[in-house]
């Protein structure tokens, strides 16, 4: 198979903890042809989408870190291969976000000819935390406004500890912790977070969420879906002196077992994922609680195959091959 991953650049990745590394390498080692793009690559010729990629097929049975080396140093070389979006078999969206939309825009219209992971219509639907939304029987108590004493309202009734979100950020980055007790910060941090200092019509709105206190000492759960299914799950715990336990803000992480809780979750959303096209998922629970739902490049593979000695990679990879085998017989959809 032709497999294309867009992601960020290479050199910015630490290989043996991300899990865009481990599908491309799992794609390299059973022989698939691997390709190279960023987001900007794409383009349209003729009214057909088309992108500036590069082969990074390499040889196989490397180690992960020799198999980067090898990979980087094809992206160095001139040679660009100038492909039709329609001619790949599957296509990975792996960039970080926040979600470029001109570049789902412009992939769009190839969502019927090749495997998209996840669908652009899904990241599109999927890539703000307003995405749990769409289960409010399973998530905290949830507030969004752009109106500072709307806000302030919300909270102070509440009378608690509150969680403050920017809807498109990821790894924890801008999740801050606050309540009534210190009102004066309190205020100011609400009119910077939604940026007060413009129109109405100008500002940011932001999420305000129940502080489920368990994550302090429990911390939380991250669990990841395939086509609805759970495949693996690990428990990150905030370091001292933070609440947030996303590993990228200094988390750390240890072996899960799924409870029968956490699998109820999982079914509640499970039909409204595949049907959006959002078949490779992280999801984050706290308390029994659904707090995000990640569809824009979800990670935790690497850590949880060391925690359980597992290669999870390798059943997404399966699922890709049996997808796009399903797609190559079905003759509308064959590739153009």
């Amino acid at each position: 198979m032709k497999i294309a991953y867009l992601m960020d650049p290479l050199e910015n990745i630490q290989p043996e903890n991300e899990t865009t590394s481990h599908l491309m390498y799992a794609c390299n080692e059973r022989g698939h042809a691997v390709y190279f793009l960023e987001p900007h690559d794409v383009y349209i010729r003729n009214g057909q989408v088309v992108a500036r990629m590069r082969n990074i097929t390499v040889k196989t049975g490397l180690s992960m870190a020799k198999y980067w080396q090898s990979i980087i140093r094809c992206t160095k070389q001139d040679h660009l291969v100038f492909e039709a979006i329609t001619e790949l078999d599957a296509l990975f969206l792996r960039s970080n976000p926040p979600l470029n939309y001109q570049t789902m825009e412009f992939l769009q219209t190839a969502n019927n000819h090749v495997f998209i992971l996840n669908s652009t219509t899904g990241q599109i639907l999927g890539n703000s935390k307003l995405y749990i939304l769409n289960f409010p029987e399973i998530i905290p108590e949830t507030h969004v406004s752009r109106d500072p004493s709307r806000l302030r309202k919300i909270i102070d009734d509440f009378g608690g500890a509150m969680v403050v979100k920017p809807l498109q950020r990821f790894g924890g980055e801008g999740v801050i912790k606050v309540s009534t007790r210190d009102r004066m910060n309190l205020n100011s941090l609400i009119h910077y977070y939604v940026r007060a200092y413009e129109s109405y019509s100008r500002r940011e709105p932001i999420m305000v969420q129940e502080y489920l206190k368990s994550v302090k000492q429990e911390g939380d759960i991250r669990i990841l879906l395939l086509n609805g299914e759970i495949i693996g799950a690990m428990r990150r715990k905030p370091k001292k002196g933070d609440f947030r336990t996303n590993v990228h803000a200094g988390g750390e992480v240890f072996a899960h077992r799924v409870t029968a809780q956490e699998k109820q979750i999982c079914q509640v959303i499970k039909e409204k994922l595949i049907a959006d096209g959002l078949y490779f998922v992280g999801i984050d629970i706290i308390a029994g609680k659904l707090v995000e739902v990640n569809c824009v490049s979800p990670g935790g593979i690497p850590r949880i195959n060391r925690l359980n000695n597992d290669r999870l990679e390798s059943k997404v990879v399966d699922f890709i091959e049996k997808k796009v085998s399903a797609i190559s017989h079905v003759p509308h959809r064959k590739r153009v």
